[in-house]
């Protein structure tokens, strides 16, 4: 996997592309990058300004940390479930 770029770099090819004075591709081809990677860049931009719907990066890892968060307790849900059933079947009068 190529090492990621530094994000002030990618915030310059952002602003640049920004503006709208010359193609992606041009552009891209400039700052030696895929026009792809330059077209991803740009979502992400407009996703943080909030002009495109979507999550932006803290979303996304809140969203992450929360969904951890209820596996978590889940697994701690079923385990006092099984410890229940288990305890009351102990109890049962007749053994």
């Amino acid at each position: 996997m190529p090492k990621p770029y530094p994000k002030e770099f990618r915030d310059d090819v952002v602003a640049v592309a920004g503006k709208g004075d010359a193609p992606l591709k041009q552009i891209a081809k400039d700052f030696g990058i895929s026009e792809g990677c330059l077209s991803n860049w740009m979502k992400k931009a407009d996703i943080q300004d909030g002009n495109r719907p979507g999550l932006t990066e803290i979303d996304r890892s809140e969203l992450r940390e929360a969904n951890k968060r209820i596996r978590l307790l889940e697994q701690e849900n079923e385990v006092l479930r099984r410890a229940a059933a288990y305890l009351s079947q102990a109890n049962l009068p007749g053994k």
